[in-house]
């Protein structure tokens, strides 16, 4: 089908076509490219409407002079059609640094932030400007319809996953005064609604909006607060209060805005409203179809949300009191995701343990779901032999043993390659724990020697690693580098 369109638009068969990793939806992306290397971007959808959502919106905004891919050709069906190929460098990619180390931008990453709230204005006031909002997919206007259904994705995604007991129908009656709240001002604007990082591409030094066929009328807070608390951004208050004040002027060139103060309450409700949003999704995709990045994104986004209900004071008392409660839950105050830096003092904890496969894997106690699990039956094994079977593999006899044979110390090079990366990695991304475990048969040689081993090369290669060692059988534990 895009091979077809592309011919019909180019006057060949693409000499190559390269199917691009998918994202949230059922949309998939192909790079065509011809026999000189130059690129498109194919697009194949299941939704008719949505293609052509898109296809109109993105036309209308690349008329109005602004920075969107040009659709170049489009099938009769509109179920697939080419567009500009942008590159591969969205806004998420070029942030990358700043995000891993925790929140701390530097000055080139500030100010390609600083584009961005600049930039939002205009698409949202100027791509209004002559726009025929009946277009929008799935609907023309953000509404009560809308934000009820966003938050009973929020209920039955999340919070009803997470196992909190609570009483439907008052959560019901607040979850409606919210939603009367959101869509009281009335406005001509349009709402992009997955205004984040990873639908901003920067190509040749321009910064570029894709995605945005699901956008309709609606509110300017909702995107701010979208880009501005997306989960894994971890942007530090002053930055964000800063890039609010960036966005908040850009937006007074358009528009006589309420004042700052009503400007920041009216914010931080939809902040609030976002945050159930994404939650919604992240447990619908993380917990149901079972995506690690959906996953990842819960303990930030957790975190974020306890920042603004320690902001409600008043409003919606029963929906303020679930929410709390949910917050607390010990599932999230472990982090799903390895941990964040607010735990432990930042610090990493590797817990490394050699247990026997016949009383089972070890448990993991951080609520984590537990980690690297590596099998040493399939070295030699000295328990088969009289002289060792009444030692571990801590006593040099055993050691002796096992490093003439060999095996086990190939086995460990392929070990401490993946361990190593990990551990660096957990680092700069501010988890807080991580787990290895050795097991074998009786837990007494193979894995005991395997996982002392393991947690001294971690001590000497990482010394800023806290390491909590328990060989399971033996009734041994120690830390190392408290």
């Amino acid at each position: 089908m895009i091979t077809e369109l592309y011919r019909q638009w180019y006057g060949i068969v693409p000499a190559a076509v390269e199917k691009l990793p998918g994202a949230g939806s059922n949309r998939v992306y192909y790079r065509l490219s011809d026999a000189e290397k130059h690129t498109v971007i194919g697009c194949v959808g299941t939704s008719r409407e949505e293609n052509h959502a898109f296809i109109t919106l993105a036309r209308h905004f690349k008329a109005k002079g602004l920075p969107v891919p040009e659709v170049l050709a489009v099938s009769d069906d509109e179920l697939c059609y080419l567009q500009q190929d942008l590159g591969d460098t969205s806004l998420f990619d070029a942030l990358r640094k700043g995000r891993e180390v925790g929140g701390r931008y530097n000055e080139e990453e500030c100010q390609l932030l600083r584009q961005v709230m600049r930039l939002l204005p205009r698409v949202q006031f100027e791509g209004a400007e002559g726009l025929d909002f009946s277009v929008c997919y799935p609907q023309p206007e953000f509404d009560d319809t809308n934000v009820m259904f966003d938050l009973n994705y929020f209920k039955y995604c999340f919070l009803k996953p997470s196992g909190l007991d609570f009483h439907e129908l008052r959560l019901e009656y607040d979850f409606r005064q919210l939603a009367k709240d959101l869509i009281r001002e009335k406005c001509n604007t349009f709402l992009y609604r997955d205004f984040q990082a990873r639908n901003i591409m920067i190509s040749e030094n321009s910064l570029y909006c894709i995605d945005f066929q699901g956008g309709r009328r609606g509110p300017v807070y909702y995107d701010l607060a979208s880009f501005l608390w997306q989960a894994s951004a971890r942007y530090p208050d002053n930055l964000r209060s800063e890039l609010i004040d960036v966005y908040y002027v850009e937006a007074q060139k358009y528009t006589n805005l309420i004042s700052k103060e009503e400007f920041n309450q009216r914010l931080h409700l939809f902040v609030l409203f976002r945050l159930m949003q994404v939650l919604g999704a992240y447990g619908y995709r993380g917990y149901f179809e079972r995506k690690p990045h959906f996953i990842q994104s819960i303990p930030p986004a957790i975190e974020s949300l306890k920042e603004q209900l320690a902001r409600m004071v008043g409003a919606y008392p029963y929906m303020r009191e679930v929410l709390q409660r949910l917050v607390a839950l010990p599932q999230f105050s472990a982090g799903l995701s390895g941990g964040t830096p607010e735990h432990n003092n930042g610090k990493l904890v590797v817990r490394i343990f050699s247990f026997s496969y016949k009383k089972g894997i070890p448990q993991d106690e951080s609520g984590n779901g537990g980690g690297y699990v590596f099998d040493c039956r399939g070295t030699h094994n000295p328990g088969r032999y009289e002289a060792y079977k009444h030692l571990t593999g801590l006593d040099d006899a055993v050691k002796k043993f096992l490093e003439d044979d060999g095996e086990i110390l190939r086995f460990l090079d392929h070990v401490y390659q993946l361990a190593d990366a990990h551990v660096q990695r957990y680092m700069e991304r501010g988890f807080t724990s991580l787990m290895f475990s050795f097991g074998c048969t009786g837990g007494q040689h193979r894995s005991v020697y395997s996982a002392q081993h393991l947690a001294e090369h971690i001590h000497r290669k990482f010394p800023q690693v806290e390491l909590r060692l328990c060989h399971r059988e033996q009734g041994i534990s120690s830390v190392l580098g408290e």
